[in-house]
C-alpha cells in the first residue's frame, strides 16, 4: 500500500460525478469515495466520510478488499500535515490528506469535487445536498487556497495533483485526462517555507480535529494571510515545477 506508483482518484459527489461509472479503471491503482461517491461504481477501494454521516447512507456490505475510512483513522493522519485549521474542514480535502499518508502515492487525481454551486438545481448527482464546502467555517475562507496548500503538500512526496475535469473549479490544479495523468507538472517545494512559519506561529492545532470547538483561539485575518501566503506559494512553485 506504500508504492510509489499508487494513482490514486478520488471521487465526489457533483452531477458530473456520474460520468467516472463508466471509466476504466486501468489508469487507477485506488479509488477513494467520499460520502456518497461509493454508489457511484462498485469497484472502489475506500469509502472516507465524517462522523456524521448518516448510518443509512452507508453501504450496507462491503465486497472483498473495501475499507471504511473513519475519523479514527483520517484525524491522525491529518494531523500529520498540520490539522484541520490548516488544511481545510471538509472531506475532499481531508480525502486528500489521507490518502497522501496512507497510499503514498504519485498521483492524486480529483473528480466531481469541483466545489462550484451554481445556486439551484440538482448540487449533487444524487439529488440536491447541503453545499458543505461553502457553509460558514473558519477553515473555508478560501477553499482555492486550501488546495493549493494540499498540492504542495502533494509536491513532498513527489506527488502531482490534478483533477480530471475541465470545467471551473475551486481546485487550483491542473486539468488533465484520465490517460495522460502524469502531464501535470510536479511542483517545486522551495515556496513551503513562509506559509510553514507562519502557521507554527500561529499554532492553531487542535489534535482532537475539533477545531470548532476551540474557535475563540483563531484570527480571520491571520487565517486570511496565511491563506494568501499558500496561494502565492503554490502559484510560484507551479512556474518552477519540473515537466
Amino acid at each position: 500500500m506504500t508504492d510509489t506508483k499508487n494513482r490514486v482518484l478520488i471521487l465526489g459527489s457533483a452531477p458530473s460525478a456520474m460520468a467516472a461509472r463508466d471509466w476504466a479503471r486501468s489508469p487507477f491503482t485506488h479509488i477513494v469515495a467520499i460520502n456518497n461517491a461509493w454508489r457511484i461504481r462498485q469497484d472502489w477501494d475506500f469509502l472516507i466520510h465524517p462522523e456524521d454521516f448518516p448510518t443509512e447512507k452507508r453501504p450496507e456490505r462491503l465486497n472483498a478488499g473495501q475499507k471504511i475510512v473513519s475519523a479514527d483513522d483520517y484525524v491522525p493522519r491529518q494531523n500529520e500535515f498540520g490539522g484541520f485549521v490548516y488544511a481545510g474542514g471538509t472531506m475532499a480535502f481531508t480525502a486528500g490528506y489521507w490518502a497522501l499518508s496512507a497510499l503514498r502515492p504519485e498521483i492524486i487525481a480529483y473528480f466531481g469535487c469541483d466545489m462550484v454551486y451554481d445556486g439551484s438545481g440538482q448540487t449533487h448527482f444524487y439529488g440536491t445536498g447541503s453545499a458543505d464546502p461553502l457553509r460558514d467555517d473558519i477553515t473555508l475562507r478560501s477553499l482555492e487556497a486550501k488546495s493549493a496548500r494540499l498540492g504542495c503538500f502533494g509536491a513532498l512526496q513527489s506527488c502531482r495533483m490534478v483533477r480530471l475535469s475541465d470545467r471551473d473549479s475551486r481546485l487550483v490544479y491542473p486539468s488533465v485526462k484520465a490517460k495522460d495523468l502524469s502531464s501535470g507538472p510536479l511542483l517545486s517545494t522551495k515556496r513551503m517555507i513562509a506559509p510553514l512559519q507562519l502557521e507554527a506561529e500561529l499554532g492553531y492545532y487542535v489534535p482532537s480535529g475539533r477545531y470548532w470547538e476551540a474557535k475563540q483561539k483563531f484570527e480571520l485575518d491571520k487565517i486570511d494571510a496565511l491563506d494568501q501566503l499558500w496561494l502565492s506559494a503554490y502559484q510560484s512553485s507551479a512556474l518552477d515545477a519540473v515537466a
